[in-house]
């Protein structure tokens, strides 16, 4: 069964990077779409951007549009989420999920990243 581990989070300042991996294990990515989703301090979780299974199609939710960028790399079995231009509203846990045929994200959520975004 695939599962995905997310990596790479931290405390940054505003202004910072960080770079996001999701790596999988258990099946190849190849077929799957991948959803990068964020669940700040008292709010639900919301899916920020996603990538279709070619890599061809992305797509970003307003409030990240032109600062993060994904990308994966079916080889090696893995997906990243570039975050540049942080700021304090980006501060939270960071999951990525898959999508299948049945058009669905996976029930399954793993423990995320924290991303932490202050001075």
């Amino acid at each position: 069964q695939l599962q995905l581990v997310e990596s790479g989070g931290g405390l940054v300042q505003p202004g910072g990077s960080l770079r996001l991996s999701c790596a999988a294990s258990g099946a190849a990515l190849d077929y799957y779409a991948i959803g990068w989703f964020r669940q700040a301090p008292g709010k639900e979780r919301e899916k920020i951007s996603c990538i279709s299974a070619s890599g061809i199609y992305t797509n970003y939710v307003a409030s990240v549009r032109g600062r993060f960028t994904v990308s994966r790399d079916n080889a090696k079995n893995t997906a990243d989420l570039q975050m540049n231009s942080l700021k304090p509203e980006d501060t939270a846990v960071y999951y990525c999920n898959y999508r299948g045929v049945s058009g669905s994200f996976s029930d399954y959520w793993g423990q995320g990243t924290q991303v932490t975004v202050s001075s």
